[in-house]
């Protein structure tokens, strides 16, 4: 009965003989059917918001003192960046509280490894429903960039995955370290001494070259200054080498050890 009552509100159920780890993907579906209106500000007019408020804005004064940053226009410039930037910040904050919600407050993880799930089905689940997300917002921020004019190169529909790795890079650490934590205070370090610092010493708004040798160091340790990279390099249609191998190795690993480690630190908790 719940099942038909489900299917009859257009959110189709995982049929029998599918990965488990569907079933705790398609229970964030599900909950996100419900509230979905209150992420559209942050998942569709952020994006527009933001490349007005540079374009028009910001980077109209750049552009008329400097001639814009590197041969293309600030706006050109600083998309691709914000692009990566957003899914920084998506991939934090549904991999933090939520993460907690679901171990503490609403204890759903536990409520799904009672049933036949397992941990690594709850993992891959919340992880995979992320990726969802990513997608989404990725391909909208995308369309919005076009609309702008800053599309230089047909390499540029290859942001949409590279964005969603990058920010799966940031996403898979987070649901790692959420787990450990009992109390909010973990996240609201994670986002002032974390996000905050990511967000502005990445290269998003201005080279990282321009950067003090130590701080340029220190820059490339953290995995959004490279999807800035490639996300930059695949819209504008410049600057492919072996440094974007590198950037794509980088957001790899950083997305299999924070797999590994969330499997792990989930385990701790939900096998207790």
């Amino acid at each position: 009965m719940a099942t038909d009552a489900l299917t009859q509100r257009g959110v189709a159920e995982p049929q029998a003989g599918w990965p488990t780890w569907l079933r705790s993907l398609w229970h964030n579906w599900y909950v996100y059917s419900k509230t979905w209106r209150s992420s559209l500000t942050t998942s569709f007019l952020q994006p527009v918001m933001y490349l007005a408020a540079m374009g028009l804005g910001i980077g109209s004064l750049v552009d008329h003192h400097s001639g814009g940053v590197d041969g293309v226009s600030y706006l050109a410039f600083v998309a691709p960046g914000l692009l990566a930037a957003t899914m920084l910040q998506m991939g934090v904050a549904e991999c933090s509280y939520p993460v907690m919600a679901g171990l503490k407050w609403d204890r759903t993880y536990w409520a799904k490894v009672a049933t036949p799930l397992s941990v690594a089905d709850v993992v891959i689940g919340h992880l995979g429903w992320t990726v969802v997300r990513f997608t989404s917002v990725a391909a909208v921020f995308l369309a919005v960039m076009a609309a702008f004019g800053v599309v230089a190169s047909p390499w540029a529909l290859l942001v949409v995955p590279v964005a969603v790795l990058s920010g799966t890079a940031t996403a898979a650490p987070t649901a790692a370290f959420s787990a450990t934590q009992d109390s909010d205070y973990g996240m609201a370090l994670l986002f002032r001494l974390g996000v905050l610092p990511m967000f502005l010493f990445s290269g998003v708004f201005y080279p990282v070259t321009r950067l003090p040798q130590w701080a340029q160091v220190l820059a490339q340790l953290v995995p959004l200054t490279h999807g800035v990279n490639l996300c930059r390099a695949l819209t504008l249609g410049t600057g492919f080498g072996w440094g974007l191998v590198f950037d794509l190795g980088y957001l790899i690993a950083w997305s299999a050890v924070g797999l590994a480690l969330a499997l792990r630190t989930f385990g701790r908790r939900l096998v207790e």
